[in-house]
């Protein structure tokens, strides 16, 4: 009883508010403000606003909510563990040994690979596969110097 009565009261400021704006000759802002404004009226007069108060103070209304926010936390929590990777374990391990296959074939590599061969604990081997990487890497910034004077730089 007091929510219709609110509504029928929200509704007639609003007109009230609507009907001076029309008298200011802002038509178009009036009519948008009685629209809203017969919004609750329409609300009281389905009954729609009665069903939101007796469901607003209903225990059992409001566990269902809880019961709702539970499933929507289920769900998102599903959809983050399905975009981490989710899946079972062998699955995954699968994933990754078929990414490590793509990036680097496990054919041994010849003796004379100048890359370094690693020793234990995954630390390079310390020899003359070192030199040759540094020499590299001079050969790599001597470019991008010669490229950088070139455009004046």
């Amino acid at each position: 009883m007091i929510a219709e009565t609110v509504c029928s009261a929200v509704s007639a400021a609003g007109l009230g508010i609507a009907a001076v704006t029309a008298y200011r000759k802002r038509f178009r802002a009036a009519a948008r403000i009685a629209a809203y404004a017969l919004v609750p009226l329409g609300l009281v007069m389905t009954g729609a606003v009665g069903w939101l108060a007796h469901t607003a103070f209903s225990p059992v209304a409001w566990a269902g909510f809880g019961v709702l926010g539970a499933a929507w936390l289920l769900f998102a929590a599903a959809r983050a563990v399905e975009r981490r990777g989710g899946g079972t374990r062998k699955e995954r391990k699968e994933a990754r040994a078929a990414q490590r296959e793509a990036v680097a074939p496990a054919s041994p590599a010849p003796a004379s690979s100048s890359a370094p061969a690693l020793g234990t604990g995954g630390r390079a081997a310390v020899g003359p596969a070192d030199t040759s990487r540094k020499a590299t890497a001079k050969d790599d910034f001597s470019d991008i110097e010669a490229i950088l004077r070139k455009h004046g730089i």
